[in-house]
């Protein structure tokens, strides 16, 4: 019910900047939450940024150097002072509510590299 496609991800030297992006494609659905998760090679994957319940909220790594946005169907991530343990695939996230069941859904992952 609910599709989501990132773009925006990419090589970039420590201290740029990149910018995701995300797209919902939804039907019938109320989108509760949108934001971004994370996974670098070897670890577990991690919450970056998200929107949920009207309130931002970031992983401590990353509070001051990234920013989340987002209109009721898309989700951006500002991300600014890159470091090279900010490598990951970027994982757009959306929960969203049927009935009395809460469900999540993924995007495709976009790969962020930077480099030292």
């Amino acid at each position: 019910q609910v599709q989501l496609v990132e773009s925006g991800g990419g090589l970039v030297q420590a201290g740029g900047s990149l910018r995701l992006s995300c797209a919902a494609s939804r039907q019938g659905v109320t989108l509760n939450a949108m934001g971004w998760y994370r996974q670098a090679p070897g670890k577990e994957r991690e919450m970056v940024a998200l929107h949920a319940g009207g309130a931002f909220s970031y992983a401590d790594s990353v509070r001051g150097r990234f920013i989340v946005s987002r209109t009721p169907d898309n989700v951006y991530l500002q991300m600014n002072n890159l470091k090279p343990e900010d490598t990951a695939v970027y994982y757009c996230y959306a929960r969203f509510r049927v009935g009395l069941r809460d469900y999540e859904d993924w995007g495709q992952g976009t790969q962020v590299y930077v480099s030292s």
